[in-house]
């Protein structure tokens, strides 16, 4: 490690001869002023200088104005205050004023030793604890992922692989990162097989996970309070690592009482999932009761126009009694601020559904713009740019108003994405669907290692455009291409994020109770 400098100011500097040559000892420079003016000069012409401990009562300038002075100059140096003075009113000057730590008189010199530990090796001491911890975690990850998990199992697993990419991101654990990479590739390959075994039984007997169909009677519904109003935020593809991100925002107003989960059904697509969200029904079954509001993928037109008209269906099924409810759809900035302007409004219902269709937005444009691609080149990236938007957005500012109210808020979502990049080549005719995680279509050739292929749709509970029309879901990161153009295709969709598909982060989807604080 590179000799660690401090610049220490204390106008008493001379009382402190035991713990200068203490932390000198320890392999520390030292360089000691008694007064602001000095600091400051220090400051401005030493670049050697690492952090700087600051006594709060100097004669001539103050701790606190050497201290804002330090940070307009260098406002990432880090400073530690040290005073005999306890006031609140002191200290909250100093933290407000973006102080590292402080210290309060007398001061000894494993306090200072551990300030410093905190300020200068913390971050390789967090990445060596991360690297360490998760190095005796993978067996046991391994060992459940190859244990034959049924599907709530393979939702703890997913929490726990999503929590160590998280830390492991956080710490900046390159080599970690890959390992874990590699593990999360096991995992989806597994749960991959897992869903080909079991989706059609669940679907068809109903005896699976709690699942788009049956989201809102299980998990929403019985929770409606008559007394407190409830908002249903769905945000388009939110992934349970994005979820993570903005969680720790949403909680500066809101209290987390239940973290919840659902799966999407096949195809984990916004046409099928939050058409069957809304509709309480599979996919067949819309179009067989309410065939004016179903489209297939070929068809002209908008395929999620009526989930308003299918909400109020199943409200209608479902409850006995009047239920006030609204539906509002986000799709552009002008939508987004009318919700802003309208939340306390929409609070007079018992119900308001709010469908925000932004981090879509983002993965697709991600798709087709290049600097997009620069900006969420990964995961990481990709969740810090879902936190950086959702922070600035008209939707926070809007729940923050709401929270001022006794409200509950529901967070979820209609399906996830993933981030493609092993090609898959399909070959079918003009009327195959275009998307590049599922298709259907007639005689369809792929590879059916790569797929979990559903040759009746009935037997999904999923339309059949034609009598031979055939479903095939791609699994773990595989997307799917034609051997037209196969090279550029190839180049242009690897490495990203798509949805339709089979893996853990396209189904399993986050379901979040909260309270207004």
């Amino acid at each position: 490690m590179d000799k660690i400098t401090i610049l220490w100011a204390d106008d008493e500097i001379d009382l402190l001869k035991p713990q200068l040559m203490f932390l000198e000892k320890k392999g520390y420079d030292v360089i000691t002023v008694t007064n602001g003016h000095d600091a400051l000069e220090e400051c401005e012409t030493n670049g050697e200088i690492d952090v700087v401990f600051l006594d709060e009562s100097m004669p001539g300038i103050t701790g606190l104005e050497t201290l804002s002075q330090i940070k307009s100059q260098k406002p990432h140096l880090p400073v530690v205050m040290i005073t005999k003075n306890e006031a609140e009113n002191v200290m909250e000057e100093a933290l407000g004023s973006q102080i590292t730590d402080y210290l309060i008189k007398p001061v000894n010199p494993n306090q200072i030793l551990l300030t410093l530990k905190k300020i200068i090796d913390n971050k390789r001491l967090v990445r060596e604890k991360t690297s360490s911890d998760y190095q005796q975690e993978f067996r046991q990850i391994f060992m459940q992922i190859n244990s034959g998990l049924d599907y709530e199992e393979w939702v703890e697993v997913y929490r726990k692989i999503i929590g160590w990419e998280i830390k492991i991101d956080d710490s900046n654990s390159v080599g970690m990162s890959d390992i874990l990479s590699s593990q999360k590739s096991e995992a989806n390959s597994e749960f991959s097989k897992y869903i080909a075994k079991s989706y059609l039984n669940w679907v068809q007997h109903n005896s699976g996970p709690v699942m788009s169909n049956s989201l809102l009677r299980s998990k929403i519904f019985p929770k409606l309070d008559d007394k407190v109003p409830t908002v249903l935020l769905l945000l388009d593809n939110l992934r349970y690592d994005q979820w993570k991100m903005i969680e720790p925002i949403l909680t500066e107003h809101y209290r987390v009482e239940e973290e919840d989960f659902f799966y999407s059904i096949l195809p984990t697509s916004t046409q099928y999932s939050r058409n069957a969200i809304f509709a309480g029904m599979m996919p067949a079954e819309i179009e067989k009761y309410y065939p004016q509001w179903w489209k297939n993928d070929n068809d002209e037109g908008g395929k999620n126009l009526n989930e308003h008209e299918l909400l109020t269906e199943q409200i209608g099924r479902t409850f006995r009694k009047d239920i006030r409810f609204d539906y509002v759809k986000v799709t552009n900035v002008n939508h987004a601020k009318q919700v802003q302007d309208n939340i306390l409004n929409y609070l007079q219902n018992d119900l308001t559904v709010i469908v925000y269709n932004f981090i879509d937005m983002l993965s697709h444009a991600r798709t087709e713009m290049e600097v997009l691609k620069e900006l969420a080149g990964d995961e990481k990236a990709y969740r810090s740019l879902t936190r950086s938007w959702f922070e600035n957005s008209p939707l926070w500012q809007a729940l923050q108003r709401a929270a001022e109210r006794e409200i509950q808020l529901f967070v979820t979502t209609d399906h996830g994405t993933i981030r493609v990049n092993t090609p898959s080549k399909v070959v079918g005719d003009r009327e195959t669907t275009t998307n590049l995680r599922y298709k259907v279509g007639r005689n369809l050739q792929y590879d059916r290692r790569d797929v979990l292929d559903v040759r009746d749709p009935k037997d999904a509970l999923l339309p059949r455009p034609n009598v031979s029309s055939t479903f095939i879901f791609a699994k773990e990161d595989k997307f799917f291409l034609y051997p037209n153009n196969y090279n550029y295709y190839n180049n242009y969709y690897k490495n990203t994020f798509q949805h339709g598909g089979i893996s853990l982060e396209e189904m399993i989807c986050p379901v979040i109770r909260l309270r207004a604080r």
